[in-house]
């Protein structure tokens, strides 16, 4: 008896492989392919394959990584160069702040300094002895109307018409305005300004007058008494508003004419409004 083998073809095993492949379910997949890919990497790692499939990723992505790595490096010295430039303008920022309040203090202590010494000046030719002062810094100047500003006012005891005189004890004006913070002192140039003065030398009275534009003349000088150029001009009581003996000007020139009862003469003023800072007013004497 002979037995008959009949061999099927690879064909269709392979296509009943795939049909009972394709037929898992859903959930046996799910289970399957991890197992296979565990089993996978555990071989790999077990032989040296692996050895080289990492020796081959190596190659790969080292060139990738120097690239990033490199690129990361200089991200990372660019934002160090921003940080450290935002710090250096910060500590600019605090150097400029300092060097400013170092220029305030100075400031302040030259205006001490500068006030000591008007104030030294004044006790020096004895002022405190013979008025009661308030001392005042010019904060303004209106020249063409023969005017000037000073910073102290109503709060400090500053009264109207009070005499405003130099350290050198020159006389300046008059207060003319007060206000609760400063005062508008009228120039003795002014136009408007009238007082009593007398030739010192020579005991010879007249009137002084403002002309305007930083001009003083005396008025009112009898024609037959001789006054010469470089005498000097001060402040007499009458009228009470000035104390007497204080310096208003110089003798510049003479004016004379037969005609006319009395001479005149243009006077220098005292002071140079251009070197004015700091003045003194009068409250009492």
């Amino acid at each position: 008896m002979s037995i008959i083998f009949i061999q099927k073809p690879l064909s269709s095993l392979k296509k009943r492989g795939k049909i009972n492949l394709m037929a898992l379910s859903p959930k046996l997949k799910i289970i399957i392919i991890p197992a296979l890919l565990v089993a996978l990497f555990i071989i790999l790692n077990l032989t040296q394959a692996s050895q080289i499939i990492k020796n081959l990723f190596y190659l790969i992505s080292s060139p990738i990584q120097k690239t990033f790595w490199q690129a990361g490096d200089s991200l990372s010295d660019f934002f160090e160069a921003i940080s450290q430039s935002q710090n250096l303008q910060k500590e600019n920022q605090a150097l400029k702040l300092k060097i400013q309040t170092l220029e305030a203090e100075i400031t302040r202590l030259q205006e001490f300094k500068n006030e000591n010494e008007i104030l030294r000046e004044a006790l020096g030719i004895g002022l405190e002895k013979d008025f009661k002062l308030a001392l005042a810094d010019i904060s303004g100047k209106d020249i063409a109307q023969d005017l000037i500003f000073i910073d102290k006012g109503e709060k400090d005891g500053i009264l109207e018409h009070s005499p405003v005189i130099t350290q050198q004890k020159t006389l300046v004006g008059k207060v003319d305005e007060v206000y609760r913070h400063y005062s508008k002192v009228k120039l003795v140039s002014h136009p408007d300004f009238v007082l009593d003065v007398k030739i010192s030398e020579a005991e010879i009275y007249g009137v002084l007058k403002g002309r305007g534009n930083l001009r003083l003349y005396l008025d009112f000088v009898p024609a037959d008494i001789e006054i010469k150029i470089g005498e000097k001009i001060v402040t007499t009581p009458i009228g009470g508003i000035f104390p007497e003996g204080i310096l208003a000007g110089a003798i510049k020139e003479v004016k004379k004419s037969d005609v006319q009862p009395f001479q005149m003469a243009e006077i220098e003023p005292a002071f140079d409004i251009g070197e004015l800072k700091t003045l003194f007013i009068i409250t009492e004497f």
